[in-house]
């Protein structure tokens, strides 16, 4: 997640001739149109990485990290929580399912886990059906709280653009109208979609300026779930609005829509930690390494914040096994996605004197895109001042000869670090962005494009597990 986003400026990047050389992975997608062919990273421990200015130079715990750090691994791990769950919305059996997968990965690995609950706001969700409706982005959409829920509807598809009354055919009754989204008029297009007798209301959104793609959205109409709109209402996102349009130029299209309300909502954190040492259990340093689950309506979150979250999952294999007297502790957040709840959920309820054994807290939010303009590894700091996190990684990428990729330590909120840092306790996010600004964000940020065959890059990932994990470990041995 990352609310604070502005329209990107064009940027350009040398061509990284290296990816050609890489061998490839053939990953099977379940769902997806074809086999995925993704590059994999392909370097030796010694090997100059690829953007790096010379070769590395590790320490002894440093090769511990980098001689056991997988990406194809942790893409095991992401397949599960993108294809198979697919999105993971606050509170909704979706995010839960994802939450007891990882759950159930680390107690493997032999981590105490925690699920740690906590109330969120109701979810309403639409999804979109049919035998023509192509599989390479999702099809989950934004439904309105103050229409029809909880119902299924078919009918064959009409566009009536701007959606006036002349807008109309003569047998729009029972169909499914596709309609220009205008914030101003959508009381207005719904009413009138209603006196032609149409079966469902499809809002299509303003395009954004590229690179940026609009995302699905929950129309807001007026009354109450006591009196509701008496037609499913959705609100779809651009990628998905692109292709119903092609569809409908081609010919015929029938729909399936149903949506759903999700309602009294528990969302979880999940927390896994274990010490080495049993004797300094509960009193020695802590150092973190977290990222979010969850994702917005209407996206696989591959990237956003899968990646970051598989990278939690391989770090507590490779770190469970590393000496140190420090204590690892590894949090999946729930619901970042509505404004950073669960973090902030467990910073409030932390003791202070649990709150002054974080010695750094490793924030990992989308870390893998495939986007190539995506060529800066972004420091960002709540504050905009250093501290232990940034100072791990900034160590670390010079041991590994990546300092000219990083960025310097940059003032950025809008993710779990924030939730840190506002209490004092040493944190930061760490993210591939565009290489000008942190606002410069991959085009299938928070769109049903945000998918494996997208939006990821082994290569990346390979690098932010070794940035990281080098990091962790530094950091914990220097206790």
């Amino acid at each position: 997640m990352d609310t604070n986003t502005v329209s990107p400026v064009e940027t350009s990047t040398p061509a990284d001739s290296s990816l050609s050389r890489r061998r490839m992975l053939t990953v099977a997608l379940g769902g997806a149109a074809a086999a995925v062919v993704l590059p994999a990273p392909a370097w030796a421990v010694d090997d100059k990485r690829p953007g790096a200015v010379g070769k590395p130079a590790l320490t002894t715990t440093d090769r511990m990290v980098a001689n056991r750090v997988s990406a194809e691994r942790a893409l095991a791990h992401l397949k599960v929580l993108s294809e198979d769950i697919g999105p993971r919305i606050g509170g909704t059996a979706s995010e839960r399912a994802a939450a007891h997968y990882i759950a159930r990965e680390l107690e493997k690995l032999g981590y105490d886990v925690e699920l740690q609950p906590f109330a969120v706001a109701d979810k309403f969700t639409g999804q979109l059906a049919s035998p023509g409706l192509p599989s390479d982005i999702c099809w989950q959409v934004g439904a309105s709280a103050h229409a029809a829920l909880d119902t299924t509807v078919t009918g064959d598809v009409i566009d009536v653009g701007a959606g006036a009354d002349a807008d109309y055919p003569a047998d729009a009754a029972g169909k499914i109208v596709l309609i220009d989204y205008v914030a101003g008029r959508r009381e207005q297009h719904v009413a009138t979609a209603i006196a032609h007798g149409a079966a469902a209301v499809i809002f299509l959104p303003v395009d954004r300026e590229e690179p940026r793609r609009a995302p699905t959205f929950n129309p807001t109409l007026p009354g109450s779930a006591a009196n509701p709109v008496a037609i499913p209402v959705l609100g779809v996102a651009q990628a998905q609005k692109q292709r119903l349009r092609a569809l409908l130029a081609a010919g015929r299209l029938t729909l399936t829509v149903s949506t759903e309300a999700h309602r009294n909502l528990t969302s979880y954190n999940v927390i896994a930690e274990t010490s080495k040492n049993k004797k300094l259990a509960g009193k020695n340093p802590v150092v973190m390494v977290t990222a979010h689950y969850d994702t917005v309506i209407g996206a696989q979150g591959a990237n956003d914040d899968g990646s970051g979250t598989v990278l939690c999952l391989e770090l507590a294999r490779v770190l469970r096994e590393v000496p140190t007297d420090a204590t690892f502790r590894f949090a999946l957040w729930g619901s970042e996605e509505q404004g950073l709840i669960g973090s902030r959920y467990y910073v409030r309820n932390l003791p202070q004197a649990e709150r002054d054994r974080i010695v750094a807290v490793y924030q990992n939010d989308m870390i893998a895109t495939s986007w190539d303009p995506a060529t800066r590894y972004w420091l960002l700091s709540f504050d905009g001042a250093s501290n232990a996190a940034t100072d791990g990684v900034t160590e670390a990428a010079r041991r590994l000869g990546y300092e000219p990729r990083i960025s310097p330590v940059t003032q950025r909120g809008s993710s779990d670090h924030q939730s840190f840092q506002e209490v004092g306790i040493a944190s930061a996010n760490f993210s591939w962005r565009g290489e000008e600004s942190p606002a410069i964000l991959e085009p299938p940020y928070h769109t049903p494009e945000d998918t494996i065959a997208k939006n990821i890059s082994l290569e990346r990932l390979q690098v932010s597990l070794e940035m990281i994990g080098c990091a962790a470990y530094a950091t914990a041995g220097k206790r």
